[in-house]
Order: structure tokens, then C-alpha cells, then sequence
């Protein structure tokens, strides 16, 4: 598996970016911000990372999505740590990404990587033109996560 940077034209990714995001409409507004990587077996795209810039320090992970037969083999994670890489050398000290209360496997996924929670956005979800609902749950707020990049990400503070 390789990460590659997307160069050219996205519009090919909302698909599969539209799977870590039920709004096309949010997706559209964020598609062609920031960097966008790939993760690739030959020709075959597996995953995608969005990121960001927020400020100077800041890279938000915007959007990381995995095809069905990707995900739980740590191809998101290789996605992630690409990213803490390639953004700590550009000098950024801090990376934060959202999700949803009602994301469970996210909110364990993000820990995992070495991410703490820093807050919440309560009714965040409320705008989305349908409702959301994961693992029985209503997805009302977004939980927000970062990781400081100058340290490994996960030793105890």
C-alpha cells in the first residue's frame, strides 16, 4: 500500500468520502479544500484523508473514509500516520477531527490513533437535512478530538 497526493480533479472521491459523510451538500463545500490522500494497492483505491489547514498550527483531518473491504486492517491508521508525518514536517503542532455521538467505532478509532477529546459541538448534526442515526443512536453532536504532533501521540501526559 502507498499514500499518494490527489493533484488533479476530485470529483471522483466524493463517493467514496460521501461514506465518512451522510451530507454530499457538507462534502461538496470541503472537497476541493486543503490536501487529499489516497491510499493505493496498485491501481485499486482503498482510502482517503482530507486534511485542512485551520491555522499555522492546527491541521484538521477533515475526512477519512475507507472502502468496506479496507477498514479494520490499519489502513486508516496508515492513512492517519501519513498525516502526522507529512504535517508535523510542514510545522504544524496539532491535529483535530470531529465525529458524531453516535459514531462509536469512530470514537474508539481516534483514541487508538493516539487522539484525546477536547470538546463538543452540541446539535452540530442538527442541520444536516436528514437525521443521522448510528448503532441505535441519534447523531445530535460532534465530539472533537486532537492530537498533539511533536509527540508521539501516544504517551500519558
Amino acid at each position: 500500500m502507498r499514500v499518494e497526493e490527489v493533484t488533479g480533479p476530485r470529483e471522483a472521491y466524493l463517493p467514496l468520502l460521501m461514506l465518512a459523510d451522510d451530507g454530499e451538500k457538507a462534502v461538496r463545500n470541503y472537497l476541493h479544500d486543503g490536501q487529499l490522500y489516497v491510499a493505493r494497492s496498485g491501481d485499486e483505491v482503498l482510502g482517503a484523508a482530507l486534511y485542512i489547514p485551520v491555522d499555522g498550527e492546527t491541521v484538521e483531518l477533515k475526512n477519512i473514509a475507507l472502502h468496506e473491504e479496507a477498514r479494520g486492517v490499519g489502513i486508516g491508521r496508515a492513512l492517519i500516520e501519513d498525516g502526522i508525518v507529512r504535517y508535523t514536517e510542514m510545522g504544524f503542532r496539532r491535529m483535530i477531527v470531529g465525529t458524531a455521538n453516535s459514531s462509536i467505532g469512530n470514537l474508539a478509532f481516534y483514541q487508538k490513533c493516539g487522539f484525546r477529546m477536547y470538546g463538543i459541538r452540541k446539535g452540530f448534526f442538527l442541520s444536516y437535512p436528514e437525521p443521522i442515526w448510528e448503532n441505535g443512536i441519534r447523531a445530535f453532536d460532534m465530539v472533537l478530538f486532537e492530537r498533539e504532533l511533536h509527540k508521539s501521540g501516544l504517551e500519558e501526559e
